[in-house]
């Protein structure tokens, strides 16, 4: 089963400082997911997106935490940039009724044929009538008289039984789905019951279930064109047919299941950007809490704007801060500067809202802000080019109502016992949109107080299903009816003298829609398998459902569908193995629905490498030499030194000579011998003849990386042999005789 996962971060602005002054953390958030059956969803492996603006290089493995109630089953890690994880499934009992029992697969029905044979007796007037009976769980027979002509064309219109036995072979479990299967040992045995599907016409009664058979009364003779029996050996009018009846059904039982469940939460940290990343916050100081309400002729606004230049350390090179604050709408801006050669500085900027310009009970300004960082040199990145300043924008909201609050701040117990502290000052992280029925998180953990720490979080969360505690982050969700609507989302916290210090965002619920997306995993090349996975996401609370996916893969180049190899069909997609004959550039489209009524389409395109060539090649001596010691035998050592180009495995080495008999110096006239094919690499060849000899080498590769052994053969495995790869001299080896020793015996 393929999980949706909420991926969790924060906008480049509002990042949480971490301990490290050179790090941040991150989080990811794996939602609730109940009711997984199956030994199969015991335990899931995860691989979780990394937040937007999160490189996997900067992610310190050592901070990678999980926290939730699953059972975590070794270490956190990174994989192909993406955190990869593995949970215990949280494990519960329950009992489901009516889970279906088909053969073999979902959906598909037993299928009973049965006949009765009938006989017509040599003297071409009676019929034996060959039966099961019921009561007696054996066969019987009855003779009937015919009601036709002579010789009679047609035995009786009468009613005949049959018992098959019942078939539960490949008896296979499903919870109503494809991917829902479940295991035959949580069957509880005492409520499987057969179900009937559909029966012959010509049934007399509906079929019943009795002495572990198919009872099935139906007329002969009937529409179904009889088939003759052998009747080899008989004389006379005697002849025999075989009526047949047709029944299908399933079977229904109790399932007594373990249930699994995941959830929970990732935290990490991760290290700054390794070339010049300007990182800007806006914080609302004042009014505080936002919104406020009008006392007297204005109400006063302070924000904080803040640059921080990550991942540069040349402060002699900083020229100067520059920070803009403005009403949005308005042409003019305050611009303050900093010419101090620091890695991050702010600057705060004060507004007045008169009360005249406060004409509603809800009232909200709108702020634009901007920080820009100027160096003296130009600074080269990674891309090749240079940069001669850095820029962040930022929006906040200061709202100032007349009578009633538009947010209800939470209450918390203060009792300020150091009252001429300095309040903390709230902040809130959330996203400004959210589908309907999706979990979404709110974080409070860049709170922060000049004097002290933050001891208490309160959170009004209004309209919102679910809550937060007393926590820095939570998460909460809003139902398909407050569709376009905008909901406030307020924060109070608490430091340690018992001051407060409030704030509140707001976010629009939009539509549900799903996403659709497609995945192409494995090894990208011919006659190797790749794994087609659906990747599609959707509201925690609005599933796709599986019924109405529809996936189609198809060649663009090289190939075509025919090349496409599959079991089954791309139907209710989770993930399929595919398997491409031939190399070229192929499409996967999906369209996905989920139970709120919306739909999705998405589509990838995919290169399949070819199954290049291996390079056959061995190294033996130019010359050898018969040895009178050994039986005048020339001993040829041979090293191969073959090899696969694209990683596969050498499986099979074919070694043969062929020997210039004639001594006419061409080998084409003589005929190759095989003297081995065990696949060595290392080999002597025992040659008895003077003369020269041709070697060759056939290379038969076996697949380095995981195949589809049902769509391949042995000529899918790539060959090649040392005539096409080495030079013919490097192939030939010539034989001679020592020359003898002479001794002068004086």
């Amino acid at each position: 089963m393929i999980f949706t996962l909420l991926l969790a971060g924060f906008p480049n602005h509002e990042y949480v400082q971490a301990a490290d002054a050179g790090t941040k953390s991150g989080s990811l958030a794996i939602p609730i997911t109940t009711g997984l059956t199956g030994a199969s969803n015991s335990a899931k492996s995860f691989l979780l997106d990394l937040p937007s603006g999160v490189a996997s290089a900067t992610v310190l493995q050592n901070t990678l935490k999980y926290t939730g109630n699953n059972e975590k089953v070794g270490n956190l890690s990174i994989e192909n940039g993406k955190i990869k994880l593995t949970l215990k499934g949280t494990a519960n009992k329950k009992v489901i009724d009516d889970v279906q029992g088909f053969n073999a697969s979902y959906d598909r029905k037993y299928n009973t044929k049965i006949y009765n044979s009938i006989w017509l007796y040599s003297d071409g007037r009676r019929w034996q009538i060959n039966e099961y009976d019921e009561n007696n769980n054996a066969m019987k027979h009855k003779d009937k008289p015919a009601e036709d002509g002579y010789p009679s064309h047609d035995p009786p219109l009468t009613v005949v039984t049959a018992g098959p036995l019942q078939d539960s072979s490949y008896l296979k479990w499903y919870n109503g789905s494809v991917s829902e299967v479940i295991d035959s040992q949580d069957i509880i045995n005492s409520s499987i019951r057969p179900v009937l599907t559909s029966y012959s016409d010509y049934v007399k009664d509906e079929p019943k279930f009795k002495n572990g058979r198919v009872i099935i009364n139906y007329y002969i003779p009937n529409s179904v064109p009889y088939e003759p029996e052998d009747k080899e050996g008989l004389v006379g009018k005697a002849e025999g047919r075989k009526y047949f009846a047709f029944v299908s059904y399933y079977y229904k039982a109790k399932a007594n299941v373990t249930t699994y469940s995941y959830g929970g939460n990732i935290t990490f940290d991760y290290s700054l950007p390794t070339e010049p990343t300007l990182n800007g916050t806006a914080t609302l100081e004042k009014p505080s809490p936002n919104p406020s309400k009008l006392e007297g002729n204005k109400v006063e606004v302070k924000i904080n704007v803040k640059g921080d230049l990550l991942g540069y350390t040349d402060t002699s090179n900083i020229e100067e801060w520059v920070f803009y604050a403005k009403e949005k709408g308005k042409t003019s801006a305050d611009m303050k500067k900093d010419y101090n050669k620091v890695l991050a500085t702010s600057k705060s900027f004060d507004f007045e809202i008169p009360a005249s310009r406060v004409t509603s009970d809800n009232f909200k300004q709108d702020y634009s802000l901007a920080v820009v960082v100027r160096f003296k040199k130009p600074v080269p990145t990674k891309a090749g080019k240079t940069i001669t300043s850095l820029e962040q924008s930022m929006d906040v909201s200061a709202g100032v109502y007349k009578k009633d609050s538009p947010v209800s701040y939470p209450t918390v117990p203060s009792t300020p016992t150091k009252p001429e502290g300095k309040p903390p000052i709230a902040r809130i992280s959330a996203p400004k949109y959210v589908k309907a029925g999706n979990d979404m998180l709110v974080n409070g953990g860049a709170s922060s107080d000049q004097d002290g720490y933050i001891t208490d979080y309160a959170w009004g969360t209004h309209g919102a299903q679910g809550g937060i505690g007393n926590t820095s982050r939570g998460y909460i969700w809003y139902t398909r009816e407050q569709v376009g609507q905008t909901f406030p989302i307020a924060l109070t916290v608490v430091d340690n003298d018992g001051l407060i210090g409030s704030t509140s965002t707001e976010v629009t619920v939009i539509e549900p829609t799903p996403d659709a997306s497609l995945q192409i995993n494995g090894s990208l090349k011919q006659n190797r398998k790749t794994i087609l996975i659906n990747s599609s996401q959707s509201p925690t609370r609005f599933p796709i459902i599986k019924e109405k996916t529809r996936v189609t893969l198809s060649a663009i180049s090289g190939g075509t569908n025919a090349d496409i190899k599959y079991v089954g069909s791309l139907a209710e997609l989770e993930s399929k193995d595919v398997l491409f004959k031939k190399p070229g550039k192929y499409r996967a489209t999906i369209h996905v629905e989920n139970t709120a009524g919306y739909g999705a389409d998405s589509e990838i395109t995919f290169d399949i490498a070819p199954d290049e060539l291996p390079f056959a090649y061995f190294n033996i001596p130019g010359k050898v030499y018969r040895d009178p010691s050994n039986w005048n035998k020339a001993v040829v050592s041979i090293d191969d030194m073959s090899f696969s180009p694209d990683k596969d495995n050498i499986g099979r080495r074919i070694w043969q000579y062929r020997y210039d008999s004639n001594n006419n110096g061409s080998f084409t006239d003589e005929g190759w011998v095989t003297f081995n094919d065990e696949n060595k690499s290392r080999l002597n060849l025992e040659l008895y003849q003077v003369g020269r000899y041709e070697i060759r080498l056939t290379v038969i590769e076996e697949f380095g990386q995981a195949t589809i052994e049902d769509f391949v053969t042995d000529n899918d495995r790539q060959r090649n042999n040392s005539d096409n790869t080495q030079n013919v001299i490097e192939r030939i080896v010539e034989v001679n005789n020592r020359a003898p020793e002479v001794d002068w015996d004086l």
